[in-house]
């Protein structure tokens, strides 16, 4: 499999997110839509603890009822985006380890069978970004153009990112490409890469539209 410098993939050692992730994939458990969600919100709380590890922390003191205790705490303005509507219930398990953070949201669909990707730029609603993390959160990976069209257009109405930090459950190698490509100062973090995009531009072997096994068919 390729390797990226600077991607993290959470599939090459094991953990409990492995599970996360093999559940999410199989089609019977699937069928439990509350099952699948609470699965995307614990992998998206896995990522949320790997990330905090490259973080800025600055050292601070905490008065506890017996004395002073010196501790780590996080120095960067986090801002947690997701795009509607599969991007939900993983965005809420990183909201549940930095809930601290801002947060941001875009609209966007895709159209069936081809790779044009349409953002609604009337539903991207974000905080500044001027030197602040940026977690991008969806949760498959497939061409990239999705993801870059929302970072294009938080970019462009709320200011520059310090650092840009990709999460995403499942991804295709053509769309990791492609955003190493298309931006410098990005990291990728997810829970598994796979083989591919098929024809229709789906990841293979994937897992299905995980909005639709999030929340229901259009």
């Amino acid at each position: 499999m390729k390797r990226w410098s600077n991607v993290y993939n959470l599939e090459e050692e094991p953990s409990v997110a492995n599970q996360f992730t093999t559940e999410l994939r199989d089609k019977e458990i699937q069928i439990n839509r509350l099952r699948f969600r609470n699965n995307l919100k614990r992998l998206g709380e896995c990522m949320a603890f790997e990330i905090s590890k490259s973080l800025n922390y600055f050292q601070t003191e905490v008065q506890t009822p017996l004395g002073l205790k010196k501790v780590w705490s996080i120095q960067d303005e986090i801002v947690l985006a997701t795009v509607f509507r599969a991007g939900l219930p993983m965005y809420q398990g990183f909201l549940n380890f930095f809930d601290n953070a801002d947060s941001a949201f875009v609209g966007a669909y895709r159209n069936e069978g081809s790779d044009n990707i349409s953002i609604q730029t009337d539903y991207v609603v974000s905080p500044n970004l001027n030197n602040k993390v940026l977690i991008m959160i969806d949760p498959m990976l497939a061409t990239g153009s999705s993801l870059a069209d929302a970072l294009d257009s938080l970019i462009g109405q709320s200011g520059t990112p310090e650092r840009i930090i990709i999460a995403s459950a499942v991804s295709a190698p053509e769309g990791i490409d492609f955003l190493l490509n298309k931006y410098t100062e990005i990291s990728v973090y997810t829970a598994a890469v796979d083989e591919g995009l098929n024809e229709s531009f789906y990841i293979v072997p994937g897992l299905g539209d995980a909005g639709d096994l999030s929340f229901g068919n259009k």
